[in-house]
């Protein structure tokens, strides 16, 4: 998609060692072009023009260039050309005059069609024009060479010199792009030249290898020529399959940026490349990764819906694209939250700078079906090594960053670690607790919830554990304020929906249709996806909207009120219950308890424990309840560990109550015979 506001130049700064590099290679083209084309005589013209076999080759040329071999792994730029087979063809068939000729004028056609700069255009003509000529002087050197009106046809002999030229092309034609390469992307010659030395070596020495057949076949007879382009079509087929597959894994669908998988990959080739730079004494040189998260996003997809979000997220990439360094990379991890890499900066400053553009276009208005929007966008920057030295920690601490630039409403911090509230004991987790999601080492206990009045069920809570393969089970006040501060909490929470729905939907199978709830934290309802994701649970699962609910702390709605109150409200508006957990360790007023769209509050478990030895507390206790019952709301007392508080609660009217004495956290399976358990008790206790 253009975005109107792009005005990116591409052009190589002027004096730069690219400038340099790249007029040095097209000055070297030039001369060349001009000492050998006046070599074609009027004779050789005329031969051209009026000669099948070289509009036959002359067309191949300009489509091979046109249309690349592109496979997993490379592009356009760098992608497979069958010109090489025809080029190379011509010029064992007809002379290096005559294939410098059709290849440039097949450069300049494709350089037009693609909309390439001049410059790049002039340096591919160059490029391959000293390769060309560096192969025909192979070829002279054992006394072999053509032109039009005296054509060449190899035999077994000449087997030797015409694969000597060959492989001369191609290291010419190579080392000269990655030489440009390297000064573009600011990397090691070496770096470029390994990075698909085999996949360059296999694709061009097997394209240059056809090309002795198709100077066979041409001269023989053209006719057999749509046999030799059966197998190129066939290659490309099945090239293009393969693209088409690896794009779908290592991209976006939306945005089509870079996903996450794909910036791990980059990520660490950058991190390894800095640590050779250092091993050779090189230490200026830092891996940098922003986190950017877009303000106010959300209003405009509840205001105007998800299609007009989606074309919107669609001009976010495009100008974060243009706005980034060349060999930067721009990600999309997921929602309105982006990823850039830089693979090689200066420092804290010099990734400041790059932060700040970002957001500078970030902040320009975006018009779309008439409307202008303003966005903004929050950005974490981490550098590696001084704030982490692989990639998980690195984006654990850009996240950091970022969250810190968002609640600051600063704009770009870079991370700090007097502003990471976790001990580095507990950040050595991270690691674990991120391969612990995918190895489904998360587990939901359930604890049930009964009517203090006659026992009755009314709901299972799932409580979060971690069975940590060397530590045990972990209780979530363990591993969570970690992940809070994470990008793992969202992985978490869909973990954790995912899981209870599954559990509420066996069960409901089974006919215990019996409500189960978890808690969300701070970080869902700001990121304000989790709408979404309990939406698609539930449809998938063709559950009601009843057989779930979400606990929310007070504390929560109090610290995040601005984003959480409108993400609880459409929750709310979804059918979901909702209850307000750990009342009264917050500092809610009347006036905003009787605004939250919840249905019952959790009295917490601090007031409970001392209810029977503390008058103060039984006061609280029952002025809670009280408060609760006026506003129409259900009271759910937490942490009733033994009958004399139960009883107590019931006297004071709690409506119902949790705890060990009521049914401690229990394994699926467990929870399962023990509801079956009540049921039986239930039906054998009803009246016959």
């Amino acid at each position: 998609m253009k975005d109107p506001n792009n005005t990116r130049d591409t052009r190589p700064r002027l004096g730069s060692p690219l400038w340099s590099y790249l007029t040095a290679v097209t000055a070297a083209g030039t001369l060349l072009l001009l000492f050998t084309l006046p070599q074609l005589s009027g004779h050789d013209l005329e031969t051209l023009l009026t000669e099948p076999r070289f509009w036959l080759l002359a067309g191949f040329v300009v489509f091979g260039e046109l249309k690349p071999i592109i496979t997993p792994g490379s592009n356009e730029n760098n992608g497979a050309s069958t010109s090489t087979t025809f080029t190379f063809a011509t010029l064992l068939y007809a002379g290096l005059p005559m294939s410098l000729l059709l290849q440039g004028v097949a450069l300049v056609i494709c350089g037009v069609f693609r909309r390439h700069s001049p410059h790049r255009t002039a340096f591919n003509v160059a490029q391959y024009s000293l390769a060309q000529a560096a192969a025909a002087t192979v070829l002279w050197g054992f006394g072999l060479g053509a032109d039009p009106s005296n054509v060449w046809v190899p035999h077994g002999s000449d087997l030797a010199p015409v694969m000597l030229a060959g492989m001369t092309y191609f290291l010419f034609n190579d080392v000269l792009v990655a030489g440009a390469v390297a000064l573009h992307e600011r990397v090691d010659l070496v770096r470029v030249l390994r990075c698909d030395l085999a996949y360059q070596v296999l694709a061009h020495l097997a394209l240059l290898g056809l090309a002795p057949i198709v100077v066979v076949v041409v001269d023989r007879s053209p006719a057999f020529i749509p046999l030799i382009i059966l197998p190129f079509t066939a290659v490309y087929l099945t090239a293009a399959a393969s693209v088409r597959r690896e794009h779908q894994a290592l991209h976006d669908g939306l945005t089509g940026l870079p996903n996450r998988k794909l910036l791990f990959l980059r990520a660490e080739e950058a991190l390894t490349a800095r640590q050779l730079r250092e091993a050779r004494g090189d230490r200026l040189q830092k891996v940098g990764l922003f986190l950017i998260d877009l303000d106010r996003f959300k209003e405009v997809n509840d205001t105007l819906g998800h299609p007009t979000g989606d074309r919107l997220l669609q001009i976010i990439a495009h100008r974060l694209t243009h706005s980034v360094r060349p060999g930067d990379l721009v990600s999309r991890l997921g929602g309105d939250e982006f990823a850039v890499l830089l693979p090689s900066v200066r420092d804290v400053h010099a990734a400041r700078e790059v932060a700040v553009r970002l957001r500078a276009a970030l902040s320009e208005p975006v018009r779309l079906d008439g409307m202008s929007f303003d966005l903004e966008g929050s950005v974490g920057i981490a550098l590696s090594p001084d704030h982490a030295p692989d990639f998980e920690l690195l984006l654990q601490r850009a996240d950091v960053a970022m969250y810190v630039a968002k609640e600051s409403r600063s704009g770009v911090e870079i991370y700090s670690p007097a502003s990471d509230r976790n001990s580095p004991a507990r950040l050595g987790l991270l690691g674990d607790l991120r391969r612990g999601i995918d190895r489904h080492e998360l587990e939901l206990h359930y604890q049930p919830k009964v009517q203090l009045a006659d026992g009755e069920l009314l709901g299972m809570e799932g409580l979060l554990r971690w069975r940590h393969p060397e530590r045990g089970l972990l209780g979530p006040e363990e591993f969570l304020p970690l992940a809070e501060q994470t990008y793992l909490m969202k992985a978490i929470t869909h973990s954790v929906v995912r899981d209870a729905l599954a559990q509420a939907h066996a069960w409901w199978s089974d006919g215990l249709t019996v409500q189960v709830s978890v808690n969300v934290s701070g970080r869902d309802l700001l990121d304000g996806q989790l709408a979404e994701t309990i939406t698609g649970e539930l449809m998938a699962r063709r559950l009601p909207a009843a057989a779930f609910g979400l606990e929310i702390t007070e504390r929560i709605l109090m610290n995040e009120s601005a984003y959480a109150s409108e993400t609880v409200r459409s929750l709310a508006d979804l059918g979901i219950p909702l209850s307000l957990d750990d009342f009264g360790t917050g500092y809610s007023s009347l006036v905003r308890l009787k605004r939250l769209p919840v249905k019952e509050v959790k009295i917490d478990a601090s007031f409970i424990r001392r209810l029977t030895d503390s008058a103060e507390d039984a006061v609280i206790v029952r002025s809670i309840i009280d408060l609760v019952r006026t506003l129409g709301l259900r009271s759910v007392a937490e942490g009733v560990e033994d009958a004399e508080t139960a009883e107590r609660l019931a006297e004071m009217g709690c409506d119902s109550g949790q705890g060990w004495h009521l049914g401690r956290p229990m394994e699926p399976a467990e929870a399962t015979e023990w509801m079956r358990g009540r049921l039986r008790l239930s039906e054998a206790a009803a009246p016959r």
